[in-house]
């Protein structure tokens, strides 16, 4: 089955999907925190850790546990796939576009598609830990699936380097 382009079938992707997962030894239905997949630094652009519970039987979504050093940001970016981040600890603030929000532990943030968005760890003492669930996975099979970062930028610095096209 063609992931994207011309071959590509709504029909066939949508038929692919199991009505039931199958878990086995390389998808189980539960990954300890110790088998978290941590990605290498060069693939995450910012001071934060990614950890990816990726052996999980998901076949729409990506969960991450992710971690913000004391008093460091993750980067400016923008992406075509929703976000939920839930704060499992810690205190900060959120940038999306030109809104600012504060969150604390226990709160969920949401990041719509395509805005410029960043996150801020508050704290100079602790780190601030998300569980982070987007639908990138269903995105990048369907083909459309698209992130830009303008690193330790600011919103109006990114729009000036990237400018309002997707493309």
């Amino acid at each position: 089955m063609a992931q994207s382009g011309s071959r590509f079938s709504m029909a066939d992707f949508l038929g692919a999907i199991s009505d039931s997962v199958r878990p086995g030894a390389g998808r189980p239905i539960v990954v300890r925190a110790e088998e978290m997949e941590t990605l290498p630094a060069d693939q995450v652009h910012n001071p934060t850790t990614l950890s990816i519970a990726g052996r999980l039987p998901t076949a729409s979504f990506e969960i991450f546990r992710q971690t913000i050093p004391a008093g460091l940001t993750s980067d400016m970016q923008r992406h075509h796939h929703e976000t939920v981040h839930y704060v499992i600890s810690g205190d900060g603030h959120t940038e999306v576009e030109d809104e600012t929000a504060t969150w604390s532990s226990g709160d969920f943030i949401y990041t719509p598609p395509w805005t410029w968005h960043r996150h801020y760890n508050d704290s100079t003492e602790h780190p601030v830990e998300f569980l982070t669930i987007e639908n990138s996975r269903l995105l990048n099979l369907l083909g459309v699936g698209r992130r830009q970062s303008a690193g330790l930028a600011t919103v109006e610095q990114a729009r000036i380097r990237f400018g309002g096209d997707p493309s």
